[in-house]
């Protein structure tokens, strides 16, 4: 892992070393080797367990995604049928896990909020919490994956004053989902629509909530534990908060164009530059690492027209498109060089919406998935057994005097000038 060098608050020019060391962010920084997924966000390539998102998302089960990023290598047949019993088995949720959603929907908790705190019970359904062997583990992974959808369900309807609904045996684990939200077991080409965003989003790289859950795993911590500070970093809008206002935005420029009277593509094309100019930012659009259009935006766009045209009503698709079309338009017209193309909110928020999900749950929903990528990343840290520990540079002042309260001044200290050192923190 790069680091600052050590002795470097000793002498000026290793302060300056120390400085230029610092990656913010820790971006660029290699911090772990995984077998689970890969990024390119120069070329627009995302591989998932060996196979190209593109190829792995529209055909497998959830299922087969879990067994081939816990085991590296697709189930067979009797060992994807023993992997849906073993999910199907965890997914009745503890009385205590229950117990609180309710107290939580009493509250009107968020969602992601409810989530955390309900899988943080889960750890009391652990009856050999000290074995650490790979099988306990795995079995953990399957507790936490499988009841992820039962508190998501089971909150949603709590806040809206329905019972919740219990696991059905023989659903997989994307129709279960939505069965357990609505009462109805959903169509096939529904529950597909959904699987393959699930496949989509389950993994993609070292991002915030994964690294969080190595973090935190890398102590030797727990596998639940791992999971609920994975959820923290989910809720953030910076990383998982974002499809809901992406599908808001496509709702508000269909009001404005029919306020205006004019064309939808003409009324997004304002809009965006009405944003662009008051600095504010488009929802769904630009990604941090691709730089050319979002592998997963195709693959759930795919998903989309699939959905939509079994349903026979292309309008809201068509509607979603020529707004894309729009916005890219203006966005390559004001920013041409910063390659600000579509990426997965946008087409997340279009294909859930079209499953049926209401907005709040999207995020939810994003975790629902995540949760299997999470997993694995925990599994694979456990093997590792090796502690994440980055280093700091101090900024702070290095030579203070003692005042006794009673002689202390409430005047604001000097600025502090930024000379760097660097200091391990503590804990």
């Amino acid at each position: 892992m790069t680091g600052i060098p050590e002795g470097s608050r000793e002498a000026g020019a290793g302060r300056t070393a120390a400085a230029a060391a610092l990656a913010r962010g820790l971006e660029g920084v290699v911090v772990a080797q995984t077998r689970l997924s890969k990024v390119d966000g120069e070329r627009g390539e995302l591989i998932i367990g060996g196979f190209p998102v593109e190829r792995l998302a529209p055909q497998a089960s959830f299922e087969e995604v879990l067994y081939l990023l816990w085991h590296d290598r697709l189930p067979t047949r009797a060992e994807l049928d023993a992997l849906r019993r073993r999910l199907a088995a965890e997914r009745t949720l503890p009385a205590a896990t229950v117990a609180l959603l309710r107290t939580a929907a009493a509250r009107r908790a968020p969602a992601m909020d409810a989530l955390r705190m309900a899988v943080a019970t889960l750890s009391l359904s652990d009856d050999h919490p000290e074995d650490g062997s790979r099988a306990a583990n795995l079995r953990r992974a399957s507790a936490l994956v499988g009841r992820f959808p039962t508190i998501v369900a089971a909150y949603w309807r709590l806040l809206h004053g329905r019972d919740p609904i219990d696991p059905h045996p023989r659903l997989g684990h994307a129709a279960n989902f939505l069965h357990m939200i609505s009462g109805e077991e959903p169509p096939p080409e529904v529950a597909r629509a959904l699987e393959t965003y699930l496949n989509t989003v389950v993994d993609h790289g070292l991002n915030a909530s994964t690294f969080t859950a190595r973090v935190i795993v890398s102590t030797r911590s727990d596998m639940c534990s791992a999971l609920v500070g994975a959820i923290g970093a989910l809720k953030g809008p910076l990383h998982g908060g974002a499809p809901g206002p992406a599908l808001d935005m496509v709702f508000e420029i269909q009001a404005r164009a029919a306020s205006s009277g004019r064309a939808l593509g003409e009324e997004a094309a304002a809009y965006t530059r009405d944003v662009l100019a008051a600095g504010g930012r488009l929802m769904g659009f630009g990604h941090r690492v691709y730089k050319v259009r979002d592998p997963r935006a195709e693959v759930l766009g795919a998903a989309a027209v699939r959905l939509f045209q079994r349903a026979g009503d292309m309008r809201l698709y068509d509607e979603v498109r020529t707004v894309e079309e729009a916005v890219l338009g203006v966005l390559h017209e004001h920013k041409p060089g910063r390659r600000l193309e579509t990426n997965v909110e946008f087409y997340t928020a279009l294909l859930l919406h079209g499953v049926g999900l209401d907005s709040l749950l999207f995020s939810p929903t994003f975790a629902v998935a995540r949760a299997g990528g999470w997993t694995a990343h925990v599994l694979e840290q456990i093997g590792e057994d090796h502690l994440i520990r980055p280093s700091s540079v101090y900024v702070g002042p290095r030579a203070r005097s003692w005042v006794p309260v009673e002689r202390r001044s409430s005047t604001a200290p000097a600025p502090v000038p930024l000379e760097a050192s660097t200091q391990m923190s503590a804990g």
